[in-house]
């Protein structure tokens, strides 16, 4: 028998309190060292669950890695891209993989460990208890940070202020990448149109999410800082979500206006 903090991920229908079959979407760009230490925490986290690596033809191996631990894996997969396209282009390659093979529920984590594989299972139980889309919050309470610089948390903190100011999301974590998807919210708010990338992709699909009436539910996780490697992080990224979620939200003040008038 599952319990509560035991969702079924094998199967079933989810009225049922399950969630059926969960793929794992990691992306990776230069993460060879890694990519073994999070497949390995991923598996015992959950056993049951499969795994994608979709590997942007990193130039330092990291894709001939993830081939060897998938010839050790029958639950382990590698999708090599051709090119360095962003992070989005990365987890809608997964995604639309994920659900092609029939997969119930498309989770997304980072390869550096600054998602805890560990914590998974609460998402997971959220999506088992209702929610179309499950985030790992840092700033509802629960969660927090670990040694992140003040200049980032703050930044971050900034970013998820004025996004939830700009779009009228009911969302303190909007650019969080730490969530679980059930493969009907992709299908219903639809892939095919995103080009958003970094943290932008991830307020993109929130907002779709939100603007077609599903459910959106906020984990509190912690984050810690990656150990190894540097972070993707860039201005250029930065920029892009500022304007972008400004334009979003301009363009959205009409269909605000209504609903609060109604």
């Amino acid at each position: 028998m599952n319990s509560v903090d035991d969702p079924d991920v094998t199967g079933g229908a989810p009225a049922d309190g399950s969630i059926g079959k969960v793929l794992v979407v990691v992306p990776t760009y230069n993460e060879r060292d890694n990519l073994p230490r999070i497949v390995a925490r991923l598996r015992a986290a959950l056993p049951e669950a499969h795994v994608l690596i979709a590997d942007d033809n990193s130039p330092d191996g990291t894709g001939r890695i993830a081939d060897e631990l998938a010839a050790e894996d029958e639950q382990l997969h590698v999708l090599h891209r051709t090119a360095k396209e962003g992070l989005g282009a990365a987890y809608i390659a997964g995604f639309r993989w994920g659900l092609a093979e029939g997969f119930d529920v498309l989770v997304e984590i980072d390869a550096d460990g600054s998602h805890q594989p560990e914590e998974l299972p609460k998402l997971l139980r959220a999506l088992s208890e209702g929610a179309d889309l499950a985030i790992g919050s840092r700033w509802v309470p629960g969660g927090k940070v670990v040694n992140w610089p003040a200049r980032r948390e703050f930044l971050s903190r900034g970013a998820n202020v004025y996004t939830r100011l700009m779009l009228g999301l009911p969302v303190r974590d909007a650019t969080a990448g730490f969530r679980a998807y059930r493969a009907s919210t992709l299908e219903k708010i639809g892939l095919s149109d995103v080009d958003s990338q970094g943290y932008c992709f991830q307020v993109d699909l929130t907002l779709r999410t939100d603007r077609n009436g599903l459910r959106i539910v906020e984990v509190p996780i912690t984050f810690v800082e990656r150990t190894v490697g540097t972070s993707k992080m860039s201005g250029k990224v930065i920029n892009e979500a500022l304007w972008r979620v400004t334009v979003w939200g301009l363009t959205g003040l009409p269909r605000r206006f209504r609903r609060h008038r109604h």
